[in-house]
């Protein structure tokens, strides 16, 4: 009896290690931009100048979400918010000035570590500690260099502990715009293993970051795999090739001919990956996600100022408009209006989730990682604020993903349920808004229903009380004063 059950026993295991060796854990690549507008996508349907078809075809294999969030108007708490899972106001990380992003907190790459993945991070971090960082240097006053004449810098010691490396990826290629902290190189040779400086660049630093992403794929295409691909672009400074402005030609504003070849570079990009994964036949087994960081900066709006040249000859403007566009969403980057917030948002995972899809629901940024690592089979998912977005995108499961959404940025606070949405501003000012109406910002309803407004405003209290320091905004508006003087003409300007 006993070698007949060893047998059997024997059987199963050997059945189970052939049912693991063909469903192998999935791969995951998330695809985050900088400052592309909610317009900026030729599956969008808005613009009719754009050349992504490599993105398009990436959405009409999945999901276009039509109402995709960020979780903050600004760069850094909104790549915090992505690679956390988790409101970044819980640990503090209002706004740039709050990094760096604490190594306490627990990004997708450390979670998924004991699954036995392996994480690569390429293009822009910009979650470590930096002159901008005013409470963490005040803090920390022997990780500045102060050097009479020259900028304020962090100490090397200072910055790795917060950088790639420090928040749980294995390998890394991070663009410093002429610089590169990597510990492999493009051609995917090893470089140490604590990272080290490469001033080695293809002459586009979009290209550059593809190179990165290409390079971690064919090391690392055999083994379960996240890539974080975090591209700079369309941020200022704009910066595009001579061919690839050359696909835009006509009347235009330069700005917006230099962004749409910058989207293109990154279009370019996508389908090369694309290539790799099929080249390599990990396609089907690799969930994509495809979003931005925030909205597209109009500078109120759109001004074709004109781009500086520097010394080596390339196009510079740090400021400015980037040349993307948010239409129909109304306002712009550093705003909790639609234009602020809501982002180009695409899903797609051959042969698991259908293609074809629009989603009209509103997901946030926070659901990738709940949904990556309940994918990745990872049952401790606690303290994320994201769901599993999976059985809503397959079509299991009907309802809503989220009950209600909230944001606070500066000196506003917002929140949206269902199709109300309610921005608080530290002023005291409610607007109120139905997103289900045709230009809905426009309009505010405060007044008409204040009932909703009440309510609303009590969910956004409630929420705030969870948050470091906890609140709603008071005393005033400040920083974004003039966005709502200008798109509210609030406050309301003086009487001459």
């Amino acid at each position: 009896m006993k070698p007949l059950l060893h047998f059997l026993c024997a059987l199963c295991v050997l059945d189970g290690k052939l049912l693991a060796a063909e469903t192998p854990k999935p791969n995951f690549i998330v695809i985050f931009t900088d400052d592309q507008g909610w317009a900026d996508l030729g599956c969008q349907g808005v613009r009719y100048d754009l050349k992504t078809p490599h993105l398009d075809a990436l959405a009409a294999s999945g999901v276009r979400c039509t109402a995709g969030y960020i979780t903050a108007p600004q760069c850094s708490p909104s790549r915090a918010g992505l690679l956390t899972g988790r409101y970044q106001q819980r640990f503090g990380l209002d706004a740039i000035s709050d990094t760096p992003m604490p190594v306490s907190e627990l990004t997708i790459a450390e979670r998924l570590k004991p699954a036995g993945y392996i994480s690569g991070m390429v293009g822009k971090w910009h979650l470590d500690p930096s002159p901008s960082s005013v409470a963490w240097i005040k803090r920390n006053p022997k990780s500045v260099i102060r050097t009479p004449g020259q900028p304020l810098s962090i100490r090397e010691p200072a910055r790795l502990a917060f950088s790639p490396a420090g928040q749980g990826f294995d390998e890394f290629y991070a663009n410093k715009r002429e610089r590169r902290w990597a510990n492999f190189r493009a051609d995917g040779t090893s470089l140490k293993p604590e990272g080290e400086w490469l001033t080695e660049t293809t002459g586009d630093r979009l290209d550059d970051e593809t190179a990165g992403a290409l390079a971690f794929l064919e090391r690392n295409h055999a083994r379960p795999f996240f890539l974080y691909l975090a591209y700079s672009g369309p941020h200022t400074p704009l910066e595009a090739t001579p061919e690839r402005l050359a696909r835009f030609p006509g009347e235009m504003p330069e700005r917006r001919r230099t962004a749409l070849a910058m989207l293109a570079t990154i279009d370019d990009g996508v389908g090369r990956i694309m290539e790799t994964l099929r080249k390599h036949g990990v396609e089907e087994n690799t969930l994509i996600v495809f979003t931005s960081d925030n909205g597209a900066p109009l500078k109120k709006t759109m001004p074709d100022s004109p781009l500086t040249i520097e010394p080596n000859g390339k196009q510079s403007d740090i400021g400015g408009w980037d040349g993307s566009m948010n239409a129909p969403q109304f306002g712009e980057k550093g705003m909790l209006t639609e234009g602020g917030i809501r982002v180009p948002f695409l899903w797609s995972w051959k042969g698991v989730i259908p293609a074809g899809q629009v989603f009209d629901h509103p997901v946030s940024s926070l659901d990738i990682a709940a949904t990556v690592l309940a994918s990745a089979g990872l049952q401790e998912r606690e303290g994320l604020d994201g769901v599993n977005l999976l059985p809503h995108l397959q079509g299991e499961v009907a309802a809503p993903p989220h009950e209600a959404l909230y944001w606070r940025f500066w000196k506003q606070t917002a929140v949206r349920a269902g199709d109300w949405k309610l921005i608080h501003l530290g002023d005291g000012t409610d607007f109120l808004f139905d997103l289900s109406q045709t230009d809905p910002e426009t309009n505010n309803l405060a007044s008409d229903h204040p009932e909703k407004a009440t309510e609303l405003r009590a969910k956004l209290e409630a929420w705030t009380q969870q948050l470091r320091p906890p609140g709603l905004p008071k005393n005033g508006i400040q920083r974004e004063r003039h966005w709502y003087e200008h798109y509210f003409q609030h406050p309301a300007p003086a009487k001459p």
